[in-house]
């Protein structure tokens, strides 16, 4: 028995926010997907308390500049922080949830990009 195309529908990851294809083997339990990889599945519980955090303050600076502008990711960090990638990347998943809710957008040289595909240095606007 197949099932429904709609079934297949790709979805986002609740911790990094990276696209999740639909694959056989979770043929019975697509529902039921929720992160794209192991490591996120770990990371679950840390990134409901940090996650909210980055999300907050991507918002605060973008809405405190003129519409139109952008911010790079590190802003949100401080700056004995920066050069820390764990946070960094944490910062890049809190943009791509946000992305997935329709509050901002990632851009690469001046044009908006797939937030599950980017590579290298983004920046962010406000929808």
């Amino acid at each position: 028995m197949k099932r429904a195309s709609s079934s297949r529908k790709s979805k986002l990851c609740e911790v990094c926010g990276r696209t999740i294809e639909w694959r056989k083997k979770w043929e019975r339990s697509w529902e039921s997907v929720k992160y794209c990889s192991d490591q996120c599945r770990a990371k679950k519980a840390e990134t409901k308390a940090s996650g909210a955090k980055y999300e907050t303050t991507i918002l605060e600076i973008l809405h405190s500049r003129a519409q139109g502008l952008t911010m790079c990711p590190s802003e949100v960090l401080a700056s004995s922080d920066k050069k820390n990638p764990e946070l960094m990347e944490r910062v890049r998943e809190a943009a791509r949830r946000l992305v997935a809710q329709g509050k901002i957008e990632i851009l690469q040289r001046g044009r908006v990009v797939d937030p599950s595909a980017f590579r290298g240095p983004i920046r962010l606007r406000l929808k």
